[in-house]
């Protein structure tokens, strides 16, 4: 049986509890590497691991949020909305729903009104 690479890490990322932590965490809330650390019970390093690999799979995304003065940060934010597992024919497939990226005026708007 031959799996293709892309469902092979998300197998991977859907195994590790941290993972499956930060997705949740995020489902509804973008949140930053910190408040994540804090809420996953894990190291700083161990977050930006996860968030590279899940970022890299499609399921998470990255946003820049601005503070005051003009300092920003990174954010992530869940993109899964649904994940589909099948056996057929003798093959396992993977159907991933994502949800729509936000755009690029909605990020602007959004972020004047946190100014």
């Amino acid at each position: 049986m031959s799996e293709d690479p892309q469902s092979s890490e998300i197998y991977a990322l859907l195994d590790d509890e941290y993972a499956r932590a930060i997705l949740t965490s995020t489902e509804t809330t973008a949140k930053s590497a910190k408040e994540l650390s804090d809420e996953c019970n894990a190291s700083l390093p161990t977050i930006y691991r996860r968030t590279e690999r899940l970022i890299d799979c499609g399921l998470l995304e990255e946003q820049t949020k601005l503070e005051d003065e003009g300092h920003h940060h990174s954010v992530y934010k869940a993109r899964l909305k649904r994940l589909t597992i099948e056996l057929e024919n003798n093959e396992l497939t993977i159907d991933v729903e994502e949800r729509p990226a936000e755009k690029m005026a909605d990020r602007f708007t959004n972020m004047w009104g946190e100014i």
